[in-house]
């Protein structure tokens, strides 16, 4: 069976824009190792991107996260780094909240053995997409990579990975060899 690698968020805007925060630039090199990784084993690979219109503000989001981010046709929507050009060669889910209904929806029914996600932010994005995949595709492995996500607030990172490995989803450092238990 098929992996499938799931780069959440990694855009402007959310690493050296508004949302930005220090640590998120330290993804950039490990993303694009699993992007090697999976393109050299015919895995799959998607991206998803949020992006905003002009009423963002009011929106339910934009009503509780008053910064305006990710607005349409601006820089801050682009992917970081050569990942804008590199993205080019794999389906984008363009999005306009936390979770992509539409990666969901192709995802319904699919096993894939491994459904690995990474990117930003680790406590919304990364959080809301890890679960639809679980939900709609319950036999396949979900992990959430730390080594390439994460968020620009320590407590809220640690709720997140507690809730994601309560509703059984990996959560680990995949660029350390991992403990084998069989």
């Amino acid at each position: 069976m098929k992996r499938l690698l799931v780069i959440v968020d990694y855009q402007n805007d959310f690493i050296t824009g508004p949302l930005g925060f220090p640590k998120a630039k330290k993804y950039y090199e490990r993303i694009k190792s699993l992007i090697n990784e999976f393109s050299s084993n015919g895995d799959e690979i998607v991206f998803t991107r949020d992006v905003h219109d002009e009423d963002y503000l009011h929106t339910e989001e934009g009503r509780n996260l008053p910064i305006i981010h990710c607005q349409r046709g601006s820089e801050g929507t682009k992917f970081y780094g050569d990942l804008e050009k590199i993205s080019e060669n794999y389906p984008v889910y363009e999005k306009d909240t936390f979770g992509s209904p539409e990666l969901a929806k192709d995802l319904l029914g699919k096993d894939y053995s491994e459904i690995v996600f990474c990117g930003v932010d680790l406590s919304i994005c990364v959080l809301s997409n890890a679960i639809l995949a679980k939900s709609v595709s319950p036999n396949s492995h979900v992990v959430v990579d730390l080594s390439a996500s994460g968020s620009g607030d320590k407590k809220d990172e640690e709720v997140a990975i507690n809730t994601m490995e309560h509703l059984q989803i990996e959560v680990c450092d995949l660029s350390k060899p991992q403990k084998n238990y069989l």
